[in-house]
């Protein structure tokens, strides 16, 4: 999402300047590559590129394609073997081992549901969403692109009627969480990208210490949405956490009141105050939330869960699932910077449905399969 919302912001700024703009979507991959389905970089006709499509290395080619596309006003399907040490089209040994086919798409500001309007749905709502776009790996075919957008509860945008038939692999998709690649029809070379987008996490952080500060940062470089809470007035200010997206002065007992808890929540416990640790806690237990950290030694941890059960709150064996405490992967943090990255790396691992370890010891592919429907 953080890519998708920067794609959004410099399209906003360029549609505001007059500028036309192709929207670059990696739609399939074969073998290895950088980026994989779903990575998308937005190209203006002077030339300005944000997100990214690879680690740099096919931007060079891909701005010329996408000019192409914009002065042609046409839709363009552009296959690179980064394999092939000698491939003339590129120029360059990419060493990647991978095919990767990248669709380029004029953004006609006239055309109802257009690319970018599609992708804008999702900052609508924080609801998991997924986006459909149709390719085909014959570059002389009409190339539809980006054309369907769905989520539950809520009305099916598209700008091709042909592309309701594929509602069903959107709600598939939606459900297993699996962005997959579906061959259309038999004998054709039409494809569809389903492509499952989740919204960002939001990291809620009881503590405004100097401690905070980090994570805050580095939350902020993965598009996380921050807020902070704290009782002391002096210590939760916007002016010491500028990239939080709310900061709170807040009594312990009131910290989820202005809070909303879904999937995408992780709440992490730094406050220096056993107190007001314990009181949002007790708070926590009685939600769905997926994730607690918090901050400390195990001993505080078993101190909280006694203390708890003095006053009649006996924590089961769910619940402490759900605690991770001490908070953080271990790697030997010992700095507040090395806390943070700690804090941020478990709880992305944990997002991912990944356990933290080292990509040295994983036996297969670093990134997790596409699913390729029939």
């Amino acid at each position: 999402m953080k890519e998708i919302s920067e794609i959004l912001n410099a399209y906003s700024e360029a549609n505001a300047a007059g500028k036309k703009t192709a929207l670059a979507t990696v739609v399939k991959v074969e073998g290895s590559s950088y980026r994989q389905p779903g990575a998308r970089m937005l190209v203006t006709e002077d030339g300005l590129l944000t997100g990214a499509i690879s680690g740099g290395c096919l931007e060079g080619d891909a701005l010329r394609k996408a000019l192409l596309s914009i002065n042609q006003k046409q839709n363009k399907l552009v296959t690179y073997n980064t394999s092939n040490e000698d491939d003339a089209e590129i120029g360059l040994q990419l060493g990647c081992n991978g095919i990767v086919h990248i669709l380029f798409e004029y953004i006609n500001d006239e055309l109802e549901n257009n690319p970018i309007q599609l992708l804008s749905q999702l900052k609508a709502e924080r609801k998991e969403a997924v986006v459909v776009t149709i390719f085909s790996l014959n570059k002389r075919a009409i190339q539809i692109g980006t054309t369907l957008f769905f989520r539950k509860d809520s009305p099916t945008l598209h700008h091709h009627n042909n592309v309701l038939n594929l509602i069903s692999d959107a709600k598939e998709v939606l459900e297993t969480k699996i962005t997959s690649i579906k061959k259309l029809q038999e004998g054709t070379d039409d494809e569809a990208l389903i492509e499952y987008i989740n919204p960002p996490i939001s990291l809620v952080i009881a503590g405004a210490g100097n401690d905070v500060q980090p994570l805050v940062k580095m939350a902020t470089l993965l598009g996380w949405e921050i807020t902070v809470g704290d009782g002391r007035s002096a210590h939760a200010t916007k002016k010491r956490f500028p990239k939080a997206n709310q900061v709170l002065v807040v009594k312990p007992d009131d910290f989820l009141d202005t809070i909303t808890i879904d999937d995408q929540t992780y709440f992490v416990l730094m406050t220096h105050n056993y107190k007001y640790d314990l009181a949002v806690l007790r708070l926590l237990l009685n939600t769905d939330c997926r994730y607690i950290g918090i901050l400390g030694p195990k001993s505080k941890l078993n101190r909280m869960v006694d203390d708890l059960r003095m006053v009649g709150i006996n924590v089961n064996e769910e619940q402490l699932k759900r605690i991770h405490s001490p908070v953080g992967l271990d790697i030997g943090a010992e700095t507040s910077e090395e806390i943070a990255l700690s804090i941020v790396s478990e709880i992305k691992a944990f997002a991912s449905g990944k356990t933290g370890t080292s990509l040295k010891y994983k036996s297969g592919k670093i990134h997790d399969e596409i699913h390729y429907g029939a």
